[in-house]
């Protein structure tokens, strides 16, 4: 999933990157409010990672603006700054968490993962579509209780069709959500990683379905058709 990371400590953004990458996010990263302003207004992000205290424009404002603009993407707020006062401030603004520094990796991606789901419509951290079964912490997807080898793009488009829990998703959509804007991405490679997953789901419970004009749906299936 795509996100937008917004720091400008540029050591600790780099490194923060480098984490959620690593982490299995495609990250975006802004160092400045006017920057995280004007991407937030052209692109779909599944996360906001922000900080406060960001030149430009704070950290306020950005979110103060994308709730203004009716934009209901999750953020979750770091700052060095843990006052109650902030953290109020911050969730009265439209904040959907709050991470003080220092913190721990393992944690803000835990809350990265669970932000994420909670906008789907999902509490729990494992997810099922028949007989496929994905656990979202571990990142981890299995088929009939047989874990799935999948390549890093084929795991990121299967994660987004499950997270859409039935909901079609159009290869563009697709793209937006796996790529990020320093990657080359066309919706035509978004077939080839289709393709190759509708080989490796062939005939085992669970298929991607086309529908005309709509774009891709996980659908459970009867195995034996």
């Amino acid at each position: 999933m795509r996100i937008l990371l917004v720091e400008d400590n540029l050591q600790l953004a780099d490194s923060l990157t480098r984490a959620l990458t690593q982490a299995g996010f495609a990250v975006d990263t802004m160092h400045n409010g006017a920057d995280a302003d004007h991407v937030l207004r052209t692109q779909d992000y599944a996360l906001v990672i922000l900080d406060l205290g960001l030149p430009k424009l704070d950290g306020w404002e950005v979110l103060k603006r994308l709730r203004g603009r009716r934009n209901q993407v999750p953020v979750l707020i770091l700052t060095a700054h843990g006052s109650v006062e902030d953290r109020v401030k911050g969730l009265n603004l439209g904040a959907d968490d709050y991470l003080a520094k220092p913190f721990e990796l393992t944690e803000l991606e835990a809350r990265a993962r669970a932000l994420i789901r909670r906008s789907h419509g999902h509490d729990s951290a494992e997810l099922a579509c028949g007989p496929l079964c994905y656990d979202s912490v571990g990142r981890v997807f299995t088929l009939g209780g047989e874990m799935l080898s999948l390549t890093p793009r084929e795991h990121a488009v299967l994660e987004v069709l499950m997270l859409r829990g039935g909901k079609a998703v159009s290869k563009e959509a697709l793209s937006e959500k796996i790529f990020t804007l320093d990657q080359t991405s066309s919706p035509d490679a978004i077939e080839i990683y289709v393709h190759r997953l509708r080989k490796k789901l062939e005939g085992r419970g669970v298929a991607i379905v086309t529908l005309r004009g709509l774009g891709y749906l996980l659908e459970a299936k009867d195995a034996a058709a």
